[in-house]
């Protein structure tokens, strides 16, 4: 019988880092890092691991990979893309979509829609398999998120717990507050082409950072103007890498005068931005790259699954989850898969 751990991961925001031990391997899904300053996940129950397997390159999935040599200098598997995010050409690559074998153990891989290269993971096991998604979304305007497979396990991001406001509804928010000007900050290989592209459309003159460019053109075949810490201006609209001012571009702007700034993602409490908001320097407004509600609901209807782990949220914020679950939640940290 294959068993899942949850070493990080479950019962708040927190690094992803979860011990399948499947067919004689242990696998890593995820090594991810903290996210608030100095938080490191604890390491000393994964043990020897054969092989770690990531989900997509953000900090809080990949970002502990400088402490391979803490767990055996293990391989690492990931999609082509999300490898090259990372710079590791010499790790192993995973099909966006498809079929593979990581140490004789066969699993099929999506894409998850959250980022460019995001995945999520199937495994068999005797007890029906096991599904990790990784961070997904279904509302993301550029990226796709394919559909999850029949499963009786499925560890699921439930990062936004009972939000059920829509990407559309947001979208037409933040257009409406950036019109005048506004830095839009989000973290790099994410929302950012999704940002361009979508208030583009709204009709705003849309500037962005180096980094953001270069994923748009990537993911469009055309990037938008370039501003840099000397040549934005207060009233441009600017996506930029670094989401909660902690670095590039954002944190250069946020000790000018004049900018004003939204941010949209988690934002941990150590952060730049916590503080700018609590001052009242900048708003936080919502742009969806977890499931709402109603896309969790689907999940565990369309897998077919008897267990459903939410990861990523404190399930005491998330009342209305929970029972929507029923009896297939579970809240185990160790089970049977």
């Amino acid at each position: 019988m294959a068993r899942l751990t949850a070493l990080s991961g479950l019962g708040r925001k927190s690094a992803a880092l979860f011990l399948l031990e499947i067919r004689g391997r242990r696998l890593l899904l995820d090594m991810g890092d903290g996210l608030e300053t100095g938080e490191r996940p604890d390491l000393s129950g994964a043990g020897r691991i054969d092989a770690v397997l990531l989900s997509h390159a953000h900090v809080d999935h990949a970002g502990g990979l400088d402490r391979l040599d803490e767990i055996g200098n293990p391989p690492v598997f990931a999609s082509a893309e999300t490898l090259r995010q990372l710079g590791r050409g010499e790790a192993h690559t995973l099909p966006d979509q498809g079929d593979a074998v990581v140490m004789g153990v066969p699993l099929r891989t999506g894409r998850a829609g959250h980022a460019p290269g995001g995945i999520w993971m199937r495994f068999d096991t005797e007890a029906g398999g096991v599904l990790y998604t990784g961070d997904f979304s279904t509302e993301a305007p550029l990226l796709t998120c394919d559909p999850f497979p029949p499963t009786a396990t499925v560890l699921a991001d439930a990062s936004y717990g009972d939000r059920e406001d829509g990407l559309r509804d947001q979208i037409a928010a933040i257009a409406g507050f950036a019109r005048g000007g506004a830095v839009l900050p989000c973290p790099a290989d994410g929302r950012g082409p999704d940002m361009v592209a979508a208030l583009s459309a709204m009709g705003l003159d849309v500037a962005a950072c180096a980094i953001v460019a270069a994923e748009t053109r990537r993911l469009t075949g055309s990037a938008p103007r370039v501003v840099t810490a000397t040549t934005a201006r207060p009233g441009d609209v600017i996506v930029a890498a670094g989401p909660n001012a902690e670095h590039g571009l954002p944190a250069a702007l946020c000790a000018r005068q004049g900018f004003r700034f939204a941010f949209s993602g988690h934002v941990p409490r150590t952060s730049p931005a916590h503080a700018m908001i609590a001052e009242g320097r900048a708003v936080w407004m919502g742009w969806n790259v977890h499931p709402r509600l109603a896309d969790l609901v689907t999940l565990a209807d369309t897998t077919q699954a008897l267990r459903v782990l939410p990861a990523f949220l404190d399930l005491a914020t998330a009342p209305r989850l929970a029972a929507a679950l029923g009896p297939s939640l579970c809240r185990d940290t160790t089970l049977e898969v």
